[in-house]
């Protein structure tokens, strides 16, 4: 757990980590080895072409019946790039206030899960070593970008997670 806050005013918010994406094992591994320490809750994305055209403007889609590659405490479906609003419900019912954020497409998925718990009066902090970018990015240097111009709220590594609790959970990126 992250010092200086209580346990359940903290979550830590898997972004679509599962087979239809090319996740690297390192953050595979990487983001188990803290949803064992953190209350977790995770989204897959599922295809549903009557919900979101994916694959009629895109010409992709993911699976229509991807799992988590991560253990999560709670699993949210979502078709699209907004997790569901049953999502930040969930958190708020556990009286969340901060929620770390790590998966995939860190400057489309994650970023719209940031937007959406920002609007929801949460405090969304992105963990740049466990994301992975969209194809245009796949360092996620630009969402970790677009993360900290919006929400000012970037870690980069583990060691920053001491930082949490602590009113210092921003660092500037060049």
């Amino acid at each position: 757990m992250a010092a200086g806050l209580p346990a359940q005013s903290l979550a830590l918010l898997v972004i679509d980590v599962q087979p239809s994406f090319a996740v690297p094992e390192r953050i595979i591994a990487g983001i188990r080895a803290l949803s064992g320490r953190l209350y977790t809750v995770a989204t897959v994305e599922r295809h549903d072409e009557a919900v979101t055209p994916f694959e009629r403007q895109l010409g992709w889609k993911p699976a229509a019946d991807d799992d988590s590659l991560v253990a999560a405490d709670r699993l949210f479906i979502k078709h699209g790039y907004l997790p569901p609003a049953a999502l930040i419900d969930h958190l708020r019912s556990r009286s969340v206030e901060r929620v770390l954020v790590c998966g995939i497409q860190a400057d489309t998925c994650c970023l719209a899960a940031g937007f959406m718990l920002f609007d929801a009066g949460l405090h969304p902090t992105l963990l740049k070593w466990l994301c992975v970018g969209s194809s245009l990015d796949r360092s996620a240097d630009l969402g970790a970008r677009l993360w900290q111009h919006h929400f000012g709220s970037v870690l980069h590594d583990a060691d920053e997670l001491a930082l949490v609790g602590r009113g210092a959970t921003t660092r500037s990126i060049s």
